[in-house]
């Protein structure tokens, strides 16, 4: 096993499926010669050429315009929007062509695309550079979307995400870019819409994505100190989403945490405390307590920032309020 960044992880796993399939192209700004505006595609040019790797204006609308057309005659590719924010700029695209192409064309057309994003808050970039929206992408028929949060998975994942024949939007967590962690030395492909329990428990069940997973999981080691012993899952897949490992935990712990970074309204935590309500409400020993974001827009300011996403002390002390 070797031991690669978050982020060297993302140019890992794109070189694993290029190197498979020399089809795979990729563009975006500023992602051939300078390797990504985060590098997380540094290498990449100099191994596949300025065909396969190709920058392009700034213009989200040309990206996926231009994905979207050569996914269609037969080239799968992975289009970058440098930050998750601008998903809005294409909405269009992603939300009308891209995810109704091929139930319009009843599976004529189908659209090999991923498009990979820096999503999430954390880094001191703004109302405009740091929301977390992968709820504004669940939220559409036609799309799958995942949100890997350890090294490993970002290969696994993303391999599994290139290899569908769906369009799939990958969201990279800005904050976790720098964070290491094993990855397996052979060939690496997860599968789409599998959850992973990353702690075992028996008091409660807490689901989290991306960098909330990490926080989870600190926040799970100071609760045990207090004899609180919880399950942290990592949802990793939100369509589709893995409904059968969730249940099974809420089934076993009798309680449900969603931590969610995106902001509280129409969070995909809302989604999976439906699901659980209607699925395991006879499981279910107190009501399922969902700790986000507010709903207000990012404050670039470092102490309000961390004070709007959710915290380590915050699930901790959420979590032990509710069970005490």
């Amino acid at each position: 096993m070797a031991e690669l960044s978050y982020r060297d992880a993302v140019a890992a796993g794109i070189a694993q499926e290029m190197r498979r399939d020399p089809r795979l192209v990729m563009l975006g700004e500023d992602i051939a010669g300078a390797g990504g505006v985060f590098k997380t595609t540094v290498g990449l040019l100099d191994e596949f050429g300025a065909d396969r790797v190709r920058d392009t204006p700034i213009s989200e609308q040309a990206i996926l315009g231009a994905a979207m057309g050569a996914a269609m005659t037969g080239i799968p590719v992975i289009a970058e929007i440098m930050f998750s924010d601008f998903l809005a700029v294409c909405f269009d695209l992603l939300a009308n062509e891209m995810a109704k192409a091929s139930y319009m064309t009843a599976g004529q057309v189908t659209v090999p695309v991923v498009v990979r994003t820096a999503n999430g808050g954390g880094s001191r970039f703004g109302a405009q550079h740091s929301q977390s929206v992968e709820n504004w992408t669940m939220m559409i028929p036609g799309l799958k979307v995942v949100a890997p949060s350890t090294p490993a998975d970002v290969i696994g994942l993303m391999a599994a995400a290139i290899r569908d024949p769906d369009p799939v939007v990958f969201f990279e967590h800005k904050s976790l870019f720098a964070v290491k962690g094993e990855v397996p030395d052979a060939e690496h492909v997860d599968r789409l819409g599998t959850a992973v329990v990353r702690r075992p428990g028996t008091d409660c069940t807490i689901a989290a994505l991306a960098l909330m997973v990490p926080r989870a999981l600190e926040a799970a080691e100071r609760l045990a100190a207090d004899g609180i012993d919880a399950e942290v899952i990592d949802v990793r897949s939100l369509v589709p989403l893995d409904t059968s490992t969730i249940l099974g935990s809420v089934a076993k712990t009798g309680r449900l945490f969603t931590v969610e970074e995106n902001p509280r309204l129409c969070g995909w935590g809302a989604e999976v405390a439906s699901i659980v309500a209607d699925e395991a409400f006879w499981d279910l020993d107190g009501p399922v307590v969902r700790i986000t974001t507010p709903h207000v827009p990012l404050p670039a300011a470092e102490a309000l920032e961390d004070l709007a996403i959710p915290s380590v002390d915050r699930i901790a002390a959420t979590v032990a309020g509710s069970l005490g």
